[in-house]
């Protein structure tokens, strides 16, 4: 019988927000057990009452979408990892689990004993990710640290939008959102090493030193030939073009023109093929030195017919796309029909509608079924009895607050 590909790979996530858990979302669609570990005192992950847009027919603590579109298919434990009696049940929990996901301030896995060190007498072989603002060593270690501010500090916010306007952040959570899924890629690197090996270890992804990474080329370029990459009209590529948007007779478009075979294609496409042969556009270096130019050559042959009429024209001979709000990019029915938003229902009969994983499985393997976010502390009882722990224990623990 075919299974999920982490089928069998248990993970233990302190995590809260958006970074940690979009991470660990991914790992729970390829069929791994995620259990989120959270604190029965304060509410469990923050991620829980971020609004402003609340489904009310869903259950208590999984109101809202924000938590609902980061959660998926996950366990709850609530625990508290300040307290002693609670640091003991997570080791307890620890010793049937393949890994340790945490996305907090630098200082703190070391301090509630969430590190390999502090976990390899009860389990040598489990590996431990941290997900971090600037890292678990160095002058940062305890400052905390959040997208936009990685964004500000490693240049991003000078390369996003329009060089007339005030520098810019990007539109989505990119720091966040990618260091997730570098911390659940070095996590299932590491239990792959450690089923080889035995010994687990620990594995570091800083939202600073993801944030920085990123820049790649336009930091290379910096590093190498002293170029200092600024933000360009148009959203303009730094080096490419025909790369950016274009005028329409009803709004934008944007080309991608990115190799050189689609130039003279483009050129016939819209009616001048005697661009296409120009000997001021034959080549990348070319078109960048006459870019004002061919903006508007582009923007004033384009402009004969409306966007739909030109995705139309250029469909699979050129790449472009149209600029789309969100609402229009969640209703095409590119969107709507390729199982790319799937609607799951929650405990009580509420129903929620949420983007539906990237990850394809290939034929022959299951797909993880879609399962809501967890309640809070839905699956507490069920996993410390497994891990040994009494329903005695458990009932006295719950009403110290120590378990929820």
């Amino acid at each position: 019988m075919p299974v999920p590909l982490l089928d069998g790979v248990r993970i233990l996530a302190v995590e809260q927000y958006g970074a940690g858990p979009f991470g660990s979302q991914f790992l729970a669609d390829l069929g791994a057990d995620v259990v989120k570990i959270e604190n029965p005192r304060d509410g469990g992950d923050v991620g829980r009452t971020v609004g402003p847009h609340f489904g009310d027919d869903l259950p208590e603590t999984t109101r809202s979408y924000f938590f609902q579109g980061l959660n998926r298919g996950k366990r709850s434990v609530a625990l508290d990892l300040a307290d002693p009696r609670g640091r003991d049940l997570f080791r307890r929990l620890a010793a049937t689990a393949d890994g340790v996901t945490s996305n907090l301030r630098g200082d703190v896995p070391d301090h509630l004993g969430i590190t390999h060190r502090h976990l390899a007498d009860v389990n040598p072989r489990i590996v431990c990710a941290h997900l971090t603002g600037y890292g678990r060593d160095g002058p940062r270690r305890t400052w905390p640290g959040y997208d936009f501010l990685m964004q500000a500090e490693v240049g991003w916010f000078h390369l996003t939008g329009d060089p007339d306007g005030p520098p810019s952040r990007a539109g989505l959570s990119l720091v966040d959102l990618m260091t997730g899924v570098v911390m659940g890629l070095g996590l299932v690197s590491g239990i792959l090493r450690a089923r080889e090996t035995g010994t687990g270890l620990d594995v570091d992804v800083s939202l600073f030193d993801l944030a920085l990474f990123n820049l790649n080329y336009l930091g290379n370029w910096y590093l190498n030939a002293g170029a200092e990459t600024r933000r360009l009209p148009r959203s303009a590529h730094a080096s490419l073009t025909p790369c950016q948007t274009y005028r329409t007779k009803d709004g934008w478009i944007f080309l991608m023109c990115n190799k050189e075979k689609f130039w003279p294609i483009l050129c016939d496409l819209i009616g001048r093929p005697d661009l296409g042969a120009d000997p001021r556009f034959r080549t990348f270096p070319d078109r960048l030195r006459e870019r004002p130019l061919l903006t508007d050559l582009l923007d004033d042959a384009l402009s004969a017919r409306t966007t739909t009429a030109w995705l139309s024209i250029f469909a699979g001979k050129v790449p472009a796309g149209p600029i789309n709000t969100i609402g229009e990019a969640l209703t095409d029915p590119y969107v709507t029909g390729g199982g790319r938003v799937e609607e799951i229902e929650t405990e009580g009969g509420g129903r929620v509608r949420l983007l539906a994983a990237p990850l394809r499985v290939v034929e022959g393997l299951e797909p993880t079924p879609s399962r809501p976010a967890p309640v809070l502390g839905a699956d507490t009882d069920a996993l410390l009895a497994e891990a040994g722990v009494s329903t005695e224990e458990i009932a006295g623990l719950r009403a110290a607050g120590v378990v929820g």
